[in-house]
């Protein structure tokens, strides 16, 4: 059972689903310091600005990436009703996963390295 891609599927999708749950309250906890003055507001922006927090960004787009890509895999499988090409779906996915993860990642981890 934990070796099928219906199950590698679900537990990437919850990770992620977690990880974009976790990044929701990050932001709301930044831009809400916004009422507390232009200080509060600087003092968690610097926060998240430190470099562990830009290579955080790249998790984050890895899991919105392959969050949404999965829920589209999802839609064409359930709509469509192509349930016998589910793991075919699943490795072509990966595959486009990987590749935008990597095209987007790249210069993500660039600006970070460079220490802007």
């Amino acid at each position: 059972m934990y070796k099928t891609t219906g199950f590698v599927s679900f537990l990437f999708r919850r990770v992620s689903g977690m990880a974009l749950v976790f990044y929701l309250f990050m932001h709301i906890w930044v831009i809400g310091s916004a009422t507390g003055g232009a200080e509060a507001f600087d003092a968690r922006m610097a926060t998240v600005q430190a470099p562990l927090f830009r290579l955080l960004e790249v998790a984050l787009l890895t899991a919105v990436v392959y969050h949404g890509f999965d829920g589209i895999r999802l839609l064409i499988v359930h709509w469509f009703k192509v349930t016998e090409y589910r793991k075919s779906l699943f490795y072509a996915m990966f595959v486009l996963f990987i590749l935008v993860s990597i095209v987007g990642g790249v210069p993500l981890l660039l600006f970070a390295l460079e220490g802007n």
